[in-house]
């Protein structure tokens, strides 16, 4: 009898293919790619300092400084949200920048506190960093009371709650403003939606993946001679400006400043896991236990660093997520050097006054599609879950019916004690937990486990 073959033709190794999120893509692509990722989120990152600076006393040139700090915080949490090292990063494009969710209680920190109220909130944010650090390996537990009728609804949610921001970006941004709602300005947001919306239909290739870039840029340009923006931010800018370590003076800690900021960082935690799992999701690789962990640890992490460079708490942006999903473009590469763009931004003040030539009524047209393509992923996500089965329409309709509360009836909670407004003010956090204490009931406990659950994705699958 003939002796066996010593190597079997199919037991040759057949190298790994690359995952598209771990894909590099030519330097002129990653840069413009990254640079759509900043031009997305810039005004969300800047509007919490422009917001909470002048609130506590701070004088326009801080409060400028603020902003520039915020950048280049903003820059290293992404870098280690998507490069990651250890068991940090949840290695996926994924873009931190300020939480809103923190300048209510920021304001109420630091009101009547004088000089005092920069250092008070940064000594709260760091112990709410260091808090979320420690719990993040609990967090990461909950990920099997996230099933697809859980996910599709909070992602959902976080489309629809995003919208508004679109809205009121589009109307000027300013509601004191005189031409705020005006025809030019919701004029100029319409036509930056149709000129991304005609660029995604004509174009090919790198060029549609970047259309919203070219939409901004597009939008802006047509902006200049109808004076709908300047460049005096340009003109009054430094050519370098390094975020001084506790430029405001060292930390102060109080306690009940510190237990506010941690109640801020546990509804940073559960909006971030909500988007870590839609991310992971829309990218085709499902974010599992590990995933959440690493991610919500680099969100803690960089919220703790980030009052030592002068910058408020981290947390994830969820209208890069729609980027993510129109573009197709799946690198965390690319976000990567976001991060990159948005350090230097952060160095750089002249470099960053240039992004903020772009309107508001600009941005708010392409947030229009950035936003609706959220809510978009989360329906896509509803469909694949046993709608039919159980009580999981009845936990959709309940979670969305309570998530667009603070949306449709904004004083809706105006009684309630401001310590409960951090949660009930945020849509997605109080539609995330009625979610998951719904499918916890219908599909987890008593007689009825499981009837009505839809099989989780493998990532997920306990």
């Amino acid at each position: 009898m003939a002796a066996m073959p010593r190597f079997r033709k199919d037991a040759v190794a057949i190298p790994e293919e690359t995952h598209p999120v771990d894909e590099t893509l030519p330097p002129l692509k990653m840069f413009t790619s990254g640079l759509q990722h900043v031009a997305a989120m810039y005004a969300g990152v800047v509007a919490p300092p422009m917001i909470v600076g002048p609130a506590v006393g701070l004088s326009a040139k801080e409060t400028a400084f603020l902003m520039g700090a915020s950048l280049f915080t903003a820059g290293l949490a992404t870098l280690l949200q998507t490069l990651g090292f250890w068991k940090i990063g949840a290695r996926l494009p994924f873009v931190n920048g300020v939480s809103f969710a923190g300048v209510t209680p920021m304001i109420a920190i630091g009101k009547g506190e004088g000089d005092n109220a920069i250092p008070i909130i940064f000594g709260a944010i760091i112990v709410a960093g260091l808090l979320g650090f420690f719990a993040a390996p609990y967090f990461g537990k909950l990920v099997r009371f996230f099933p697809p009728v859980v996910t599709g609804t909070v992602i959902t949610l976080i489309g629809v709650s995003l919208l508004p921001v679109a809205f009121n970006w589009s109307q000027g941004g300013n509601a004191t403003a005189a031409d705020y709602g005006s025809m030019k300005n919701i004029g100029m947001a319409a036509l930056t939606l149709a000129i991304v919306l005609l660029m995604r239909k004509f174009l090919r290739g790198f060029l549609q993946q970047i259309s919203i870039l070219l939409g901004l840029v597009a939008g802006t340009l047509i902006a200049i001679p109808l004076d709908m923006t300047g460049f005096d931010a340009i003109a009054g800018a430094d050519l370098v400006g390094f975020p001084t370590p506790f430029h405001f003076g060292a930390p102060q800690f109080q306690v009940a400043a510190i237990i506010s900021m941690c109640i801020v960082m546990l509804v940073c935690m559960t909006e971030s896991t909500a988007d870590i799992l839609a991310l992971g999701k829309i990218v085709g690789r499902p974010a599992d236990e590990q995933t959440i962990e690493g991610g919500l640890r680099a969100d803690a992490l960089g919220s703790a660093l980030s009052p030592v460079f002068n910058g408020f708490m981290c947390s994830a942006f969820a209208q890069n997520i729609g980027l993510v999903a129109m573009t197709k473009v799946r690198s965390r590469f690319v976000v990567a050097a976001g991060g990159g763009i948005l350090i230097l931004l952060g160095l750089c003040p002249v470099a960053a006054s240039v992004i903020a030539l772009v309107p508001l009524p600009v941005l708010g047209g392409a947030g229009i599609v950035l936003f609706g393509s959220v809510a978009a992923s989360g329906i896509q996500t509803l469909a694949g879950a046993a709608m039919e089965k159980g009580e999981n329409a009845l936990i959709v309709a309940a979670s969305v019916g309570i998530g667009l509360i603070p949306i449709a009836a904004p004083e809706f909670y105006h009684a309630f004690p401001e310590d409960l407004l951090v949660v009930l003010d945020s849509g997605i956090s109080t539609g995330c937990v009625v979610a998951i204490l719904l499918n916890l009931a219908f599909n987890h406990l008593g007689s009825r486990k499981n009837a009505g659950a839809a099989t989780p994705e493998p990532a997920v699958a306990h």
